[in-house]
């Protein structure tokens, strides 16, 4: 999985220095839309960089990431009632979230280095995602009760964590001690998609696809179905690790299809109701290149496009709630637009949005089952990118 050319893709979204100018997109309001808008809170970045809010849950609560001052490092970070907690990190420089990994009792999950360096010089996942590589270890946090304790492997180095339901069930991938020869250089072990069960946090494996060598886990639902990708294992960031979206029921994975891409087909969020979002390529991707769209999928409906906004080329959405409301971003080769899809209508975020909050939506990240949205906007005070969250109020005249 390598960091792809903008930062579309949740398997490869980096810092915030990395991303696509934001331009607010002129596309008119659908017939079909809702009749409310979204009023704007700002949240402060605690430790003087930039800052994102990835997710937040049915209380309010947000958790994501704030950058050091010099932007050269970050830590995770959670937003409640007020005050912004730093969660520190398992010794290396670097912790984030870049999935929605919070729960309602308010229980987080993530990614930090570690203070060792790694052995292999992999360069591992976590990557794409911390603003330097350092090549420490990177592992999966559960951050509770106070405390950040790192999640076991299958017995390699590395390891992630994307999502925790309200069971307290966490997902993502560990690598194993297998040297797999379907590794590109750096990566030089296999990987394979997790659980970690409530108490021990001891991780059960989830099989990839038959005939595939590695998967990953990106998301679950307080059902306990888990959504991720199966694939070679390349680099541990996307790309042909992505070959097979697919769906664990029971332990057993099924393929949701594509497409038609051979890469980058990943599911990122899943409902209760099982309905599933993503990104998938189509073809002519042969040589990895990302040229993927969002997708709805649902055991009645299959996959379908969410498409694009006006201009654009690309979307990618970052997760789904019970009302079947998507949120991502839509690219161009220029700029990035927020957009919410529903009622199979996207839209702009920004003609959503009451106007006079003073900056600019960069991105919008997590919609919880309330429809209250979280991502980073542009502070026109500050010109410093921050967290935001986003309420739902009924619309005027």
């Amino acid at each position: 999985m390598r960091r792809i050319t903008y930062v579309l893709a949740l398997m490869a979204i980096g810092g915030c220095n990395t991303e696509k100018p934001i331009a607010p997109a002129t596309v008119a309001l659908s017939s079909n839309a809702p009749e409310v808008r979204y009023t704007i809170q700002k949240l402060p970045s605690p430790l003087g960089g930039s800052a994102r809010g990835v997710s937040i849950n049915a209380r309010g609560w947000v958790a994501g990431f704030s950058n050091l001052p010099d932007n050269l490092s970050r830590h995770a970070v959670l937003w409640h009632d007020g005050v912004a907690t730093d969660l520190n990190t398992l010794g290396g420089a670097n912790s984030s979230l870049q999935w929605p990994g919070l729960n309602n009792v308010g229980v987080v999950v993530g990614n930090s280095e570690t203070a060792e360096l790694n052995p292999l010089q992999e360069s591992w996942s976590c990557a794409a995602f911390f603003p330097t590589v350092t090549k420490h270890n990177c592992r999966g946090f559960v951050y509770e009760d106070g405390q950040m304790r790192k999640l076991p492997t299958l017995g390699g180095y590395n390891g992630f964590a994307t999502e925790i339901n309200n069971r307290g069930q966490i997902v993502g991938w560990a690598e194993t001690p297998v040297h797999d020869p379907t590794c590109v250089s750096p990566q030089v072990l296999q990987f394979r998609a997790v659980i970690w069960e409530p108490g021990s946090r001891t991780p059960h494996e989830l099989q990839p696809l038959h005939g595939d060598s590695t998967s990953a886990a990106t998301g679950i639902n307080n059902r306990g179905q888990v959504v991720g990708i199966s694939g070679k294992c390349d680099v541990a960031v996307g790309e042909f690790s992505a070959q097979h979206a697919v769906i664990w029921e029971n332990g057993q994975p099924t393929d949701i299809g594509s497409f038609g891409g051979a890469a980058w087909n990943t599911p990122v969020d899943i409902n209760d109701a099982g309905d599933v979002t993503g990104f998938s390529d189509f073809p002519g991707d042969g040589d990895g290149t990302a040229n993927f769209q969002g997708f709805f999928w649902s055991k009645a409906t299959g996959m379908k496009k969410i498409g694009v906004l006006p201009g654009d080329k690309t979307s990618q959405p970052f997760a789904i709630n019970a009302q079947r409301q998507v949120v991502g971003l839509s690219c161009g080769d220029v700029a990035c637009h927020p957009f919410l899809w529903q009622n199979d209508v996207i839209q702009s975020f920004d003609s959503l949005v009451v106007p006079g909050f003073g900056g600019t939506i960069v991105s919008a990240r997590h919609i919880n089952d309330n429809g209250t949205i979280t991502g980073d906007m542009l502070d026109s005070t500050t010109m410093k990118k921050v967290p935001f969250i986003a309420t739902p109020v009924p619309a005027h005249d």
